[in-house]
């Protein structure tokens, strides 16, 4: 993998001395998971609420039952690409927080971000008198925007930046009806659940407290997507926005093509509603540029960002035209707004992010090392059943019609030492996101991992 500009740390960034650099490979000491993590997860099992499938009994010899020990880790500490577990086993970050930890853990700036923000201010009040770091990140957040004097709307997470875009399209247009994909997935709040076409058993519990104005119709993939059922949608006249991720991300890393793209923002133009690009995952150097939706030459309405904004702190944006943020104001009160919302701190962390993203070219770094990468796995799984596709350090590995496989070989991999994440709606596709300042030696070293696990699969 040569040509890769390597991240290198600076004076700044100091490495913790018990962690090394974050550029370590696997070590693992104990079986995944190791005495000290099943304790761990023995605990949560007994105070966390069971969000998951049921635990299993087991049968003891002496006739007893017992609830499994759940599977897994419990992270204890990170730095850079590597995270180690209570049992002092490292494991090389492949998943990244779900994508959210774009400069990898524990890094330098954030953390002087942070205690520079301490000594300072954690808390102001909103947007009644706003913190000076977060006017700051305004306007840093309307700079991404393709078109001059955005505006900007924060929250704390991606499902905050989702249900503010769908707020703002209902303002403006004055229309309930949202179009919404199939396979799509944008948080789990009311708002975005109603919206969430990744698995209808999301939706199921909930779905008389949902918007009844929601309409699904198939994810545009390849070159020439069926858009007949979205048109035929727009016709009505009741439909306000039109959401979508400019690459599926939890679906299973597709991508939609640019003559797609560029027909949707034609049809929401011609019909008067607002195209909402949900960025979370895509957006700030993921995909190999700022904004991935930008990189396919359209403009949206209005961008969701969130994720890797705040360096590992929750903070979230949603950004848009003026004269379409114009819709929120009032002459009496204020109709959209939380306690924490552009919290100072997060404000600070998510400005230190934005800048080490522009200064050490980790953008343009995200698209060559992710090119780079696909090419490795493509070669190395070339005739294995699998499909390797994805954008920037935004890659998927799909197993085929297989339910329930990627979990298998994220099993797999977890005891070789990489974290990795699944996706897709039979959780058929592996996924994998690491920090983009991660040595291409890391990425080079698990190909023949990876070949190896699905060999053994």
């Amino acid at each position: 993998m040569t040509g890769i500009p390597e991240f290198r740390t600076t004076t700044v960034d100091v490495a913790h001395p018990r962690n090394g650099t974050g550029d370590a490979p696997p070590e693992i000491r104990t079986r995944i998971p190791g005495p000290e993590s099943q304790s761990w997860l023995l605990r949560f099992e007994r105070v966390a609420a069971p969000m998951g499938p049921k635990r299993v009994e087991l049968e003891l010899p002496d006739g007893r039952c017992r609830v499994a020990p759940p599977g897994g880790v419990v992270f204890s500490r990170g730095y850079g690409s590597n995270v180690w577990d209570p049992d002092d086993n490292r494991f090389v970050d492949l998943a990244a927080g779900f994508g959210s930890m774009l400069l990898g853990h524990n890094h330098a700036y954030v953390r002087r971000a942070i205690e520079l923000q301490s000594d300072r201010l954690l808390q102001a009040m909103g947007d009644l008198y706003p913190a000076d770091a977060k006017i700051g990140l305004l306007q840093q957040l309307a700079r991404l925007f393709p078109v001059e004097h955005a505006q900007v709307i924060l929250g704390q997470s991606g499902a905050d930046a989702v249900t503010a875009a769908l707020k703002t399209a209902a303002l403006y247009t004055g229309r309930p009806g949202v179009v919404a994909m199939s396979g799509a997935y944008h948080g789990l709040s009311y708002a975005p659940l109603s919206a969430c076409g990744l698995r209808e058993s999301y939706r199921a519990p909930f779905q008389t407290q949902l918007n009844p104005h929601v309409h699904f119709v198939p994810y545009p993939r390849g070159d020439a997507p069926d858009l007949a059922s979205l048109r035929q949608l727009l016709v009505s006249g009741t439909i306000g926005a039109v959401l979508l991720e400019p690459i599926l991300g939890r679906g299973g890393v597709h991508a939609i093509s640019k003559p797609a793209l560029q027909e949707i923002r034609e049809l929401c133009s011609r019909h008067g509603c607002l195209l909402i690009a949900d960025e979370i995952w895509t957006g700030l150097g993921r995909c190999g540029s700022w904004l991935h939706s930008t990189q396919l030459e359209i403009i949206p309405d209005l961008v969701c960002l969130g994720k890797g904004l705040g360096g590992g702190l929750p903070i979230s944006a949603c950004v848009g035209r003026a004269d379409v943020m114009a819709s929120w104001s009032r002459a009496e009160e204020v109709v959209h707004t939380s306690t924490f919302a552009g919290a100072p701190l997060a404000c600070a962390t998510a400005l230190a992010c934005l800048d080490v993203l522009r200064r050490h070219g980790l953008i343009e770094r995200s698209a060559q090392l992710g090119a780079h990468w696909k090419t490795a796995l493509e070669g190395s799984l070339k005739d294995l059943p699998v499909e390797v596709r994805g954008r920037g350090l935004m890659l998927a590995v799909d197993l085929g019609p297989k339910p329930g496989a990627a979990g298998k070989l994220m099993a797999k991999l977890l005891s070789a030492g990489y974290i990795t994440s699944t996706g897709g709606g039979a959780r058929e596709v592996l996924v994998l996101t690491p920090p983009l300042t991660i040595a291409s030696e890391l990425l080079t070293g698990f190909v023949p991992v990876l070949r190896r696990a699905l060999e053994e699969l």
